[in-house]
This record gives structure tokens, sequence and C-alpha cells, in this order.
């Protein structure tokens, strides 16, 4: 865990408990995404590639138990249930159909963190590219640096789920939207002041970009190969 930065999803329909666990890993130096409810956690996980998923049990409308009978089948991320201390049965129909283990509620912040450090440290895989380098730059997505010409520049949460999407889709172009998608920001203008941000970063020249380039009309590519 020395060097790699875990992209946690924590899915909870109270935004109390959301935050508070968002807080407690940040300060853990986990990178966190949320979610308030089955659905919306749906929608993320088919656009960002997560380490590892926080999952409440018992949301309005889709449980947390039918989250994962149906999406389970579709990825291979660890699931962290989180169950009311009552709800025995679903703890173990949750392990039955696919979690990797559970907490029940009120719990200790710090043992949630040490049971995901022990479920990363055992299922932790590297089917993404999460380093690259080409000509004098390396992207270092598990350090969350770009390093160019040896000078080190940090990237954001934000700007790591754009370039891991791009650096996994080679040649690919991604539209205004479709990277809005992927942030939760619907504003293009912010869309384009992420991207210029990031061409500082990688570009040798950023007013002549070579590799995270625009095609006009579409949207924007990144040529790292």
């Amino acid at each position: 865990m020395n060097d790699f930065i875990a992209h946690i999803l924590v899915v909870d329909d109270d935004d109390g408990i959301r935050s508070l666990i968002k807080k407690f890993l940040n300060e853990n130096n986990f990178l966190v995404t949320t979610a308030n409810s089955a659905e919306n956690a749906k929608e993320k996980i088919l656009i960002v590639k997560f380490d590892l998923i926080i999952l409440d049990v018992m949301m309005p409308g889709k449980s947390g138990l039918d989250f994962i009978m149906e999406n389970k089948s579709n990825i291979d991320t660890p699931i962290i249930l989180l169950t009311a201390k009552g709800e025995t049965e679903d703890r173990v129909s949750g392990l039955e159909i696919g979690a990797d283990d559970y907490l029940p509620k009120p719990f200790e912040p710090k043992e949630l963190v040490l049971r995901i450090k022990n479920i990363l440290n055992k299922t932790k895989k590297n089917d993404l590219k999460r380093i690259i380098t080409f000509d004098n730059i390396k992207i270092d997505l598990n350090k969350l640096l770009i390093i160019k010409n040896d000078s080190e520049f940090k990237i954001n949460n934000t700007e790591k789920i754009i370039l891991e999407k791009m650096i996994n889709n080679p040649g690919k172009t991604f539209s205004r939207e479709s990277i809005g998608k992927l942030i939760d920001l619907d504003k293009e203008r912010s869309i384009d002041v992420i991207i210029t941000r990031l061409r500082k970063k990688i570009e040798l020249d950023p007013k002549n970009p070579k590799y995270l380039q625009t095609l006009r009309g579409a949207g924007y590519v990144l040529w790292i190969e």
C-alpha cells in the first residue's frame, strides 16, 4: 500500500455517513467517490474503475444486495457491506452472492480502514495501466504524479479519473459530455479548464499540444502510443 492510492466508492443514502466515511478515508490517503443510491452507484461503476466498494445494505429503492446481484457478474471489484446489527440474514446473503466482507453499524472508522487494507492487499490487481512513460514524461496514477523532465506535478482526483480513462483507451475521442459524466460536472467551460491544466503538466509545449489534443467539434484525445 506504500505507493498505491486506492480509489473507493462509498454507497449510502445517509448524507452524514457518506461524508464521515469520505473524510476519514481521505485522511488515510484514499481517493473517495460517493453515491447516494444503488442506481447512482451503477452509473459510476460503468465509467470509473474502483479498487473497492463500501456498500450500505438498507437503502430506498434498490438495496445493496440488489446492487450486488445486478452488477457483481460484470465487475471484479471487492465489496464491503455496511449492515445494521440485526441484519444477520442480510450479511449471510451478501456474502453468499459475492460480497467480500461486512461491517455492522455502528463501527469504528479504524476498523473499516483495516478491513479495506486487508482486502486490497489480497485482491489488488494491475489490469489497468496505472504507470506509463513516453518521451521524457511519466504518468504515475498510483502516486498521483506526472514527472516531466525531472519536474514533478501533482494530479488531483478529478485529473486522475480523466487520465485513467484516456490512458486505457488510447486514441479514443472523449466528448466534453462524456468527460463531464466521468467527473460529475456538466459545465463545458470548467472541463476545458481542467484539460488546460492537465496540458500544462503533460505537454512540453502546452500551447501546441502533442499528446492531449483537441479534435474540433468532437472532444479530446490522448495520443501516447
